[in-house]
């Protein structure tokens, strides 16, 4: 499942990658509108879109603010569906015809998903495809939550859950038809959901920039600020937070180096036990005979091949893993590392 990819001190293969953000979101919570608030920046005038649609006629692609040359159109099915190789198709062909000089000289990809989509198969493709990996990189998640039905729609189908235990930021519109109160519940209910995803407002689809671009990792030579921020893991959030009773967020920190093979075959082991229950992993590994930290993620039983950071970006040398889970309990992952003898001891 993960090989390990033999890098050098003197190549960052991440520089130069095209990040891609993914948008998603309930049936009507705000995606198109937030895309094109987005869009009118003059420092997103070189990005390009791909929204998909259900059903042989597209709708959301002419709500979209954006010239023809920047709009890939999907309407054959739904990303999470059918449509994986499509999405590969027509990301090799945005870069194709930008090479060429056929479309705008593009920085950035905006992937707007369907409503009913489920984000974890276009993370997978983004993660995965061999062929993209040499051009692009999965920047972030975008989920939109609408504040007046989130509630009720997150007790009643499984979409927006997977939308928000997946998010790397979550945003909540229609903030002024709720009332202090509700909005309050929605916002506990999300860090039920996501404990590490930071959640911000949207007046009209109006929020900060810099909110929800460069989240990812950017370079192999990660700098401190760059790494916690990737991982979202910080002191508040690695214990005390309130669980969902189905869905967990939670940090596993081994002090002592592991050996790769153990580290590898623990989560072999565990994505062929409960693969889609699997929901995200995530985070830094501390190997034995590595001078820097091996960087891992994964979306459910697929996995991103791992690269090796030159150094550690700060003091800390723990191995940190970042799981969100469904029906997994934390102390579950914790005893199979302890039992295939990756660590000495118990995870703290």
């Amino acid at each position: 499942m993960l090989t390990q990819e033999t890098t050098t001190t003197t190549r960052d293969v991440l520089a130069g990658l095209i990040p891609v953000s993914i948008i998603t979101g309930f049936l009507g919570s705000g995606k198109t509108t937030l895309i094109n608030r987005l869009l009118k920046r003059p420092e997103m005038n070189r990005v390009a879109v791909i929204v998909n649609e259900l059903g042989e006629i597209g709708v959301d692609n002419d709500l979209v603010e954006v010239s023809s040359e920047q709009m890939m159109l999907l309407n054959n099915g739904c990303l999470c569906c059918v449509l994986r190789g499509d999405l590969q198709e027509t990301l090799r062909e945005l870069f194709v015809q930008r090479r060429n000089g056929e479309i705008i000289d593009f920085d950035r990809v905006i992937i707007e998903t369907t409503g009913l989509a489920d984000p974890a198969p276009v993370m997978q493709t983004l993660l995965t495809d061999t062929l993209l990996l040499e051009q692009f990189r999965l920047d972030c998640v975008v989920t939109v939550v609408d504040a007046v039905n989130a509630i009720g729609q997150l007790g009643q189908f499984q979409e927006p859950l997977k939308q928000a235990a997946l998010a790397d930021r979550l945003v909540i519109t229609k903030t002024d038809l709720v009332t202090e109160k509700q909005l309050e519940a929605l916002g506990l209910r999300l860090r039920e959901l996501n404990a590490r995803a930071p959640v911000r407002v949207a007046i009209n689809g109006e929020i900060e920039l810099a909110y929800l671009v460069d989240v990812g990792l950017r370079r192999t030579r990660a700098d401190l600020e760059e790494v916690e921020r990737w991982l979202g893991a910080t002191d508040e959030h690695e214990e005390g937070h309130v669980h969902d009773e189905s869905v967990q967020s939670f940090v596993l920190r081994f002090e002592q180096p592991m050996p790769w093979g153990s580290f590898t075959q623990c989560l072999e082991v565990l994505t062929a036990l409960r693969g889609p229950d699997l929901l995200r992993v995530k985070g830094l590994v501390n190997v034995e005979g590595k001078a820097g930290p091996m960087v891992v993620q994964g979306v459910q039983h697929l996995f991103h091949p791992p690269l090796e950071l030159a150094d550690w970006p700060g003091e800390d040398r723990s191995t940190r893993l970042v799981f969100i889970t469904r029906d997994i309990p934390r102390q579950t992952i914790a005893d199979l590392f302890s039992a295939i003898g990756a660590v000495g001891s118990r995870a703290s």
